[in-house]
């Protein structure tokens, strides 16, 4: 029922937010030459697949976890995109496809080895990776690994559609702070 869903709002979502994802687009060309950030990260039963976000850092940062990022990496449309959660916005082609849910755990990437063995410990991969959930909206990120991981397990379990829309209707309406970076 959940993946009907989904789909519906990607639809829905690409198509009402077309004319903001042309103005990033171009923006964003300005702003780094590649608006367009695409990174391997881990699926549902840990298979990889492409995220597809916004670029809010420069183009040459090494590719790592947000929270092990630095913030002088991030340039000031990208500070802008982060905040507003913006840089979110090109997932919806993930979730149309398959990828990702727009409740779930967020994707991490493939290298952080400790969050991907307390995940498999509490079988979090059994399900799609997700554009928010309560992780999120709690202002827990992949610094946290086993409390990552703990939160996660509790969302999937307890995962109801009121649920589902309550986690979505919130991270709308501003709860969670985004990727945590470090100043």
């Amino acid at each position: 029922m959940l993946r009907i869903y989904d789909v519906v709002f990607a639809i829905v979502g690409l198509l009402l937010s077309l004319p903001v994802l042309i103005i990033i687009l171009a923006i964003g060309f300005f702003d780094t030459g590649s608006p367009i950030f695409i990174q391997e990260r881990v699926g549902k039963n840990k298979q990889p697949f492409r995220l597809i976000k916004f670029r809010t850092m420069a183009k040459d940062t090494k590719s790592v976890a947000s929270h092990l990022a630095s913030s002088a990496s991030i340039t000031k449309f990208g500070s802008f995109l982060r905040k507003s959660k913006l840089d979110e916005l090109p997932q919806l082609i993930n979730v149309f496809l398959g990828d990702m849910s727009f409740v779930g755990p967020r994707p991490n990437l493939f290298n952080q080895e400790e969050l991907i063995e307390a995940r498999d410990l509490l079988r979090v991969y059994d399900v799609s990776p997700g554009i928010t959930g309560l992780a999120q909206i709690n202002n827990i990120d992949m610094s946290a690994p086993q409390l990552l991981a703990a939160t996660d397990s509790s969302m999937i379990k307890n995962l109801t559609v009121k649920k589902y829309f309550e986690y979505i209707i919130r991270t709308a309406i501003g709860a969670g702070g985004g990727d945590a970076i470090k100043p």
